[in-house]
């Protein structure tokens, strides 16, 4: 084992893996994964396997996308078995609403270059014919939707990245951490033995909170019970597979809360339960390994009964297995990936809920990140950092929760969700609250998003379309352009830069021409590469003397 190492990976699931992988692609190969048990003991080696490329956020889209071109390659360059089945998927709508929202993400997967259709439920029925039509008023259809196995892909991982100088050390628990004064850490293990490292990844998945809390950190991160089934094997799939040479492509049912998909000659069907558990809320056991959690049917039993509605054949079939296993996920379901603020070498790569869709994406972001100080595309979705102090365990709890259960719900744009509400506020809340203000959280401090008429309730409508608030915000944006209004900006980032130089030094940052004295302007800020980073607001006080707003 070694003494020393640029970087420690502590945890060797899919993602700890991937990411060792990426930093030995990006050209560090003295790198090392240090992992309790075997690779894949924590949630890996239990998860159903799905990967897809359909994400709300085309950042996400996008590493999605890599993720699931990428594991023809590795399997190619390990010749580890992967187990790849690429037979498509369908994305049925229930509704109008759900079928705009499938029509936006082929809007934008078709942009990104993904293989997706929308399609009608007739359609849809002959790519699969077990869906029962009139529970569904259209498709989308994706092509590049699939599932790995996951033992195999996290392997492969592993094996690219040793025959690339990276070293897996199983069977070896991380029990401390140590910052030293010059930035690096010591990773103590079990075995009396400590490795001296540069940067630190912890890619603890189920473990990722008391892997943080060694280094005096809480991540917002909460494991969820998560059940799925297997059927015994049933004719009208091994019918559809004679006939047409292939396996059915993989449903998710929206209005189900259910996703499905073929598994040998059955159907492995898993339910986002609306009575969800979490698991294990304050502390992961150190000595859960490879173990599942006894399943509660009573608990999924509504999302059973409208699968089985909605799939007629899988509801008649003979159920062979359930699956009841945790995994983490964040408050707002995305991963926690990024540098630890104020503790140089530490990076995150966990709440990683959808791995085997995600986890190649992470590690890629990462290893940008770590090997040339950018992630290489904007994943503030996934950032680490959008998180703070506010994010306590209570909180996580709830957001989690709510997250869980809204899995396949629509997020419509401007949406407020209420878990974990209010948490922190300015003190003219209540004076807000007086004039109708319908309320935003952002980084844990409600703040006013516009105002309701008084006879009205402070709530902005759910649409894609022109929403409530259209009529409002304009008599808003006229009265401060025509005379004067007040603009709470609590919720902003908040920087003053003086001194000699600041004005050259502000102006190499951003696009537009700073601001007369007296006057703000709003510009965007650009990375060493030109990219845009974020918008700012920058009041201009004195000839060297500028507060800048960041939202």
């Amino acid at each position: 084992m070694k003494s020393s190492a640029r970087v420690v990976v502590i945890g060797g699931g899919v993602v700890g893996a991937s990411v060792l992988y990426h930093l030995t692609k990006a050209g560090w190969t003295d790198v090392v994964l240090v992992e309790r048990k075997e690779l894949t003991a924590g949630s890996t080696w239990h998860a159903a396997g799905g990967m897809h490329t359909l994400n709300g956020d085309p950042n996400v889209a996008r590493l999605q996308q890599y993720t699931v071109n990428l594991y023809k390659e590795i399997e190619k360059e390990s010749g580890q078995n992967c187990g790849i089945h690429l037979p498509g998927g369908i994305q049925l709508a229930d509704t109008p609403e759900r079928l705009d929202w499938l029509k936006m993400a082929h809007a934008r997967g078709r942009y990104l270059g993904m293989k997706m259709e929308i399609i009608s439920i007739k359609e849809a029925k002959v790519l699969n014919p077990l869906l029962e039509e009139k529970y569904f008023v259209g498709a989308l259809y994706d092509e590049d939707e699939g599932s790995v196995d996951p033992y195999g892909v996290t392997h492969a991982y592993a094996i690219c990245a040793k025959n690339r100088g990276a070293e897996v050390y199983t069977n070896t628990w991380v029990t401390a951490l140590n910052h030293r004064p010059d930035g690096t850490w010591d990773v103590i293990t079990d075995k009396d033995h400590t490795i001296h490292a540069e940067h630190v990844v912890n890619a603890g998945g189920l473990w990722a909170r008391e892997v943080g809390r060694m280094c005096g950190i809480e991540l917002p991160v909460l494991a969820m019970e998560h059940h799925y089934l297997m059927t015994e094997p049933m004719e009208e799939v091994i019918e559809f597979n004679r006939v047409n040479g292939k396996e059915l492509p993989h449903m998710i049912d929206f209005a189900g809360e259910i996703y499905a998909r073929q598994e040998g000659q059955s159907i492995l069907l898993g339910t986002y339960e609306q009575n969800n558990r979490p698991w294990s809320p304050k502390e992961t056991p150190w000595d859960f390994v490879f173990q599942l959690l006894p399943h509660d049917l009573e608990r999924i039993a509504p999302e059973l009964e409208r699968g089985f509605a909605h799939f007629p054949a899988v509801g008649r079939a003979g159920i062979k297995k359930f699956v009841n296993g945790p995994f983490t996920f964040s408050p707002d379901g995305n991963p926690l990936v990024g540098p630890i603020k104020g503790m140089p070498g530490m990076w995150s790569a966990c709440a990683v809920m959808a791995g085997l869709s995600q986890g190649g994406g992470v590690g890629l972001s990462l290893a940008n990140w770590m090997v040339h100080g950018d992630p290489g595309a904007d994943i503030w979705g996934m950032d680490v950092a959008r998180y703070g102090d506010f994010a306590t365990l209570e909180y996580t709890n709830a957001k989690v929760r709510e997250n869980y259960s809204r899995r396949f719900r629509i997020t419509f744009p401007n949406e407020e969700l209420a878990a974990a509400r209010p948490l922190h506020t300015t003190p003219i809340y209540d004076r807000l609250l007086d004039h109708n203000a319908v309320m935003g959280a952002g980084f844990g401090l409600e703040h006013p998003l516009w105002f309701q008429d008084k006879d009205k309730e402070p709530i902005e409508d759910v649409t894609f379309y022109r929403s409530n608030a259209f009529k409002n915000v304009g008599e808003e944006s006229r009265a401060v352009r025509e005379r004067v209004g007040f603009s709470e900006a609590s919720n902003f980032a908040k920087y003053k830069v003086s001194g000699a130089g600041s004005a050259a030094w502000l102006q190499s940052l951003f696009t537009n021409a700073l601001p007369k004295i007296g006057r703000t302007v709003l510009t965007a800020m650009l990375n060493p590469e030109g990219k845009i980073v974020g918008e700012f607001s920058i009041s201009r006080i004195g000839e060297e003397e500028f507060f800048l707003f960041g939202s």
